[in-house]
């Protein structure tokens, strides 16, 4: 009984604690995970909607997904002290507009703030230190930063001109090796009968369909998978080289660590080691995800 008693009396006095809660966003164009922590980091509940993109999405669109969060994950928005949000279409020119809608969404919160995903990418791996931060998944990008703002940022260029290191490239490098005989043609055999498609379907889907970025870097389940070849290695070792050749050194900062996030970084982390060490740097953080790092940039006391 004494036991039983005891932890209702730790769960009041948590609860307490719990009065100040924040709410952060990871978003991206398909998907948004959103936490909703203590101000001292315990997670409380969490939730995923789909993506929110201001710059191609209407006010109505974005109001109901911010709606659903409202109803599912923040019932009781006056115990809510903080709203962080960072996604890929936040740019300065739809930051004012994003705030204001969630805003309208939260009115009891007090601190309402609208970022674009590299600074979250910054802020979750490098903290309040200073340090190279990376995005490397479907897309690519990477800034500078002074612990506090991002200072420098080369153009990705998307993956058309740029956005090397990014598994849209990846495939690029990839499909091109295979189709142009320097991988094994059992390989390309291999590959053509795991995706269910031909060589016209595949130009077909590059060059006519939509959101080919995507088809590219879907790629990378095969390549993952066949990692055994060296010739798959140093494509995807050729590929963070020119990440880091194109990107980083404009910085001219090779004594700060270079940190990277997202799902190129992490499962190839090992050969992005080997490809930011050959080219005079020092890998630090690689992470799949933004939110722990997010998490503890927020609760953190400065």
């Amino acid at each position: 009984m004494f036991n039983f008693h005891f932890s209702i009396y730790l769960l009041l006095l948590r609860y307490k604690k719990l009065r100040q809660m924040i709410l952060i966003a990871d978003s991206g164009s398909t998907k948004t995970d959103w936490v909703l922590a203590s101000d001292d980091g315990l997670v409380i509940k969490s939730m995923q909607t789909e993506g929110i993109t201001p710059v191609h999405q209407t006010v109505e669109y974005i109001s109901q997904v911010l709606q659903s969060v409202c109803l599912h994950l923040v019932p009781e928005s006056s115990l809510l002290a903080a709203i962080y949000f960072y996604g890929s279409g936040i740019l300065p020119s739809v930051q004012s507009r994003m705030e204001e809608m969630l805003r309208q969404h939260f009115p009891c919160v007090a601190i309402v703030e609208a970022h674009s995903d590299l600074l979250g990418a910054a802020r979750a791996l490098c903290g309040r230190s200073e340090g190279i931060a990376c995005i490397l998944g479907t897309g690519a990008n990477s800034c500078l930063y002074d612990g506090k703002q991002i200072v420098r940022n080369t153009p990705p260029l998307g993956y058309i001109l740029g956005d090397e290191g990014s598994g849209a490239v990846l495939g690029k490098l990839f499909l091109n090796a295979l189709f142009k005989g320097v991988l094994p043609v059992s390989m390309l055999d291999d590959y053509l009968q795991s995706v269910g498609m031909s060589y016209s379907d595949i130009i077909d889907r590059i060059y006519r369909q939509p959101m080919a970025n995507r088809f590219l870097a879907s790629t990378s389940l095969f390549i993952n998978k066949h990692l055994d070849s060296e010739l798959l290695q140093q494509i995807v070792i050729d590929n963070f080289r020119q990440f880091v050749r194109r990107n980083i050194q404009p910085y001219q900062r090779p004594d700060l660590p270079l940190h990277s996030i997202g799902s190129i970084a992490w499962h190839y982390r090992e050969l992005l080691q080997e490809a930011v060490t050959a080219e005079g740097y020092i890998l630090g953080t690689v992470s799949k995800s933004p939110m722990k790092g997010l998490l503890l940039y927020h609760t953190q006391v400065s």
